[in-house]
């Protein structure tokens, strides 16, 4: 990274949270000092923190995600499995419940699925992140209960951050930076920030479905635990759905959620009748074998953003945008986290090769398209007149990856090839491919398993 005379070689990142400890590792070894600004205090132990809204709710890390985090930081992986960490390998270890059916189970050992609770997974991180730029001689200074309140500089070039104590003082100061890097997730003020510098705020594009959610943390008896995790994702006709996958400790997570009107409540009676409303009755019938560990906890901020910073002329020199801050997914689908690796891992390859910020932040949104593709792709039926930015392309692709779901839930050969896109894994392209295409589109639409299925079959050695 070239030096700057405004700041030297340092760089100030908006965010301690994954996000931001994802970006100290992708600047670790090219600059001599990070500040991270976190708003929160952190807690001790691998405990809840008020500032993460959605750490009560169930967290994946994708198979894509999992090896960019590989790749970050060697050894996290098996870091996170030693804390509790729970693998799962799909399609064998989820079952899946389609409009059409259930999916088959193939065992293709290509995807690994970490399910983990969002405190171990950051404290995991965290600590590993900070040992590791202390091991390369960057030098990380966190200010805990700190609030960044504007950016410093101009239109052209970002120089650094004003922030203020959150424990009493009220006064604020400024810190200089030759790099800011927001990963302040989905609360970014960003936008704000760049009209008081006389900047535009850059393009944005929404799909929100109105889906919301609700999480609550159960331990099955020994004699009825469930094998492996159950999705039941809802459809058109069926707009409620549920997940129900192991963590740490024994313990299991069931989301139910629901769009516009089908909410999922709060109230633990309610929250039990409701799981008897989704597409099957499966995950309804496993809950009489379980018992409750805590309250029921509601979370209804998931629409889809995009945040076009990549775009010719919308990012200010000395300034970089990372994870939920640039791009938000509905949190149903599991993508965050390993989108948020994939783009720190893309600017770290950036960064290394001499490229520029811009050049970075054109890799993050291409980390970002296939995550970005799947979300909106799924939740365009639903988002109605609040959707913006649908063309007849989008419609016609989300037509398409409707009947290619369908065929992916029993066909080996479609379905490998799904599963490594929405793993993140493989480019959208591929879903495109001559072989593919055909079989999603001429191939009759079968109907899935009638029940979940037990025997696990045998896959192709390649789609």
């Amino acid at each position: 990274m070239a030096e700057h005379s405004n700041g030297g070689r340092t760089a100030l990142v908006i965010g301690g949270g994954l996000a931001g400890m994802l970006a100290v590792t992708a600047l670790t070894g090219h600059v001599d000092t990070i500040t991270v600004v976190e708003r929160d205090r952190y807690p001790q132990g691998r405990a809840f923190r008020k500032g993460v809204p959605q750490a009560r709710h169930l967290h994946i890390l994708l198979s894509g995600g999992e090896r960019a985090l590989e790749q970050l930081l060697p050894g996290t992986v098996d870091a996170l499995a030693e804390a509790g960490a729970r693998s799962l390998e799909l399609p064998r270890d989820l079952l899946t419940r389609t409009p059409t059916g259930w999916q088959r189970r193939f065992d293709e050992r290509r995807h690994r699925t970490l399910s983990v609770t969002r405190p171990v997974l950051d404290a995991v991180v965290r600590e590993r992140a900070l040992r590791a730029a202390a091991g390369s001689g960057t030098r990380v200074e966190v200010l805990e209960a700190t609030e960044a309140v504007g950016l410093t500089g101009d239109a052209r070039r970002v120089t650094g951050v004003r922030v203020r104590s959150r424990d009493g003082a009220r006064c604020g100061r400024d810190l200089t930076a030759g790099l800011v890097v927001d990963a302040s997730g989905r609360a970014s003020r960003t936008p704000q920030w760049f009209a008081a510098l006389g900047r535009t705020a850059p393009h944005e594009v929404t799909v929100d479905a109105g889906i919301a959610y609700a999480t609550r943390m159960y331990r099955p008896r020994d004699a009825v635990a469930p094998e492996v995790g159950v999705n039941v994702p809802g459809w058109p006709a069926c707009p409620r759905g549920a997940a129900y996958v192991p963590v740490e400790d024994g313990n299991w997570l069931l989301t139910l959620s629901g769009v516009r009107g089908h909410h999922p409540p709060t109230d633990a009676a309610e929250f039990t009748a409701f799981s008897a409303t989704i597409g099957d009755p499966y995950v309804h019938e496993l809950l009489g074998g379980a018992e409750p560990l805590s309250p029921v906890y509601g979370f209804r901020d998931t629409c889809n953003r995009r945040r076009h910073f990549e775009r010719s002329g919308a990012l200010p020199d000395g300034f970089l945008v990372l994870g939920d801050a640039c791009c938000t997914f509905n949190p149903v689908y599991g993508q965050g986290m390993s989108v948020a690796a994939l783009g720190a891992l893309a600017v770290r390859g950036t960064l290394a090769g001499g490229g520029s910020t811009a050049e970075a932040q054109r890799a993050v949104a291409r980390a970002a398209d296939p995550a970005w593709l799947a979300a909106v792709g799924a939740d365009r039926p639903y988002a109605g007149a609040a959707d913006t930015g649908a063309g007849a392309g989008e419609r016609l692709i989300t037509w398409y990856l409707e009947r290619l779901a369908a065929r992916a839930a029993i066909d080996p050969v479609v379905g490998a090839v799904y599963r490594d896109v929405f793993c993140l894994t493989a480019p959208p392209a591929r879903l495109l491919a001559p072989r593919i295409a055909l079989r999603t589109v001429f191939l009759p639409r079968r109907p899935g398993l009638p029940a979940p299925p037990t025997a696990v079959e045998g896959a192709p050695s390649g789609p």
